[in-house]
């Protein structure tokens, strides 16, 4: 039974492979056959790969974000029948740049947050290409190959927890989270809207292929779902949305939002019930009783 369960939660739908982390695999190998720039150029740090990179990541920070924002707030498609904070985003307040959640969010995600996922990026690829960090050869190596993919989902989880706990640490925070927690009804583009310090450590989920032996595309799966996947986890929307059709949404971290001292990881690697970090939003639950405050 435990053995049909795991084969269950691997392969079922929605599961531990499809659709979400199979799609971004999807992502990767299409990005890295048809837009990556070829290794034998990443040798030399020039303009011209690295804008290759920096536009093709934009476009897909557009196409991602933009898409969620487009189907959910824009169109409304789902109403609000499903959406965790039945208001819209704020659209005049003093508390986001440009007056507008947002114009905030997208400056913080698309602007600024693209170029550290390209700075981390071009500089990884450079390694690789100079042969300064380990290579992983796909063809001697084939089971080690596709069980890379597996772990990393898995890694981003436990960086992710151990990170977001630094950050909420009061001397961190009032300087640098505080900006993504102006999104208490957060939308898809608040996914990314950090301080740069915060994104900077947020992307470093990625420096573990400098030390263990891994393939570019590991490198570009890591990066990738790590970029984007934010949307999927801040647009607001319990899910499966589209008529049942697209398992998405994250009420898990949308208490997050709520509460702010909870559910600082992720839900597959229980990390926050083992060390008590957990809530479960239910007034006489485990959520009970949570400040609705910032931290001071």
């Amino acid at each position: 039974m435990r053995f049909a369960a795991l084969l269950k939660w691997l392969f079922g739908y929605p599961g531990y492979i499809w659709p979400i982390n199979l799609f971004f695999v999807a992502v990767t190998c299409a990005t890295w056959f048809y837009t990556q720039p070829a290794l034998a150029l990443c040798i030399n740090f020039e303009a011209g790969w690295i804008t290759q990179i920096y536009l093709r990541n934009l476009a897909l920070m557009w196409l991602y974000y933009g898409g969620f924002h487009l189907y959910l707030y824009t169109l409304k498609r789902e109403g609000t029948h499903q959406k965790y904070n039945k208001k819209w985003p704020a659209r005049k307040s003093r508390v986001f740049l440009f007056g507008d959640q947002v114009y905030d969010n997208i400056f913080w995600t698309a602007g600024v947050g693209t170029i550290i996922w390209t700075g981390y990026e071009g500089v990884t690829m450079w390694l690789y290409a100079n042969h300064h960090i380990p290579w992983l050869d796909w063809a001697m190596h084939p089971g080690y190959f596709i069980l890379g993919f597996f772990l990393v989902p898995l890694w981003r989880e436990f960086h992710f927890y151990w990170v977001h706990r630094l950050i909420h640490w009061k001397p961190i925070y009032r300087h640098v989270h505080y900006l993504h927690h102006k999104n208490t009804n957060p939308n898809p583009w608040s996914g990314m809207a950090m301080h740069p310090i915060e994104t900077a450590l947020y992307l470093s989920v990625v420096l573990i292929h400098w030390v263990v032996p891994s393939h570019p595309l590991h490198f570009l799966f890591n990066l990738q779902h790590a970029a984007l996947s934010p949307a999927n986890g801040h647009h607001g929307f319990e899910g499966p949305i589209a008529n049942g059709k697209v398992p998405t949404g994250s009420y898990f971290h949308y208490l997050h939002h709520r509460h702010f001292e909870c559910n600082y990881g992720e839900s597959t690697v229980p990390l926050d019930r083992w060390f008590g970090t957990f809530r479960d939003g239910q007034p006489d639950g485990e959520g009970a009783k949570l400040p609705e405050e910032h931290p001071s």
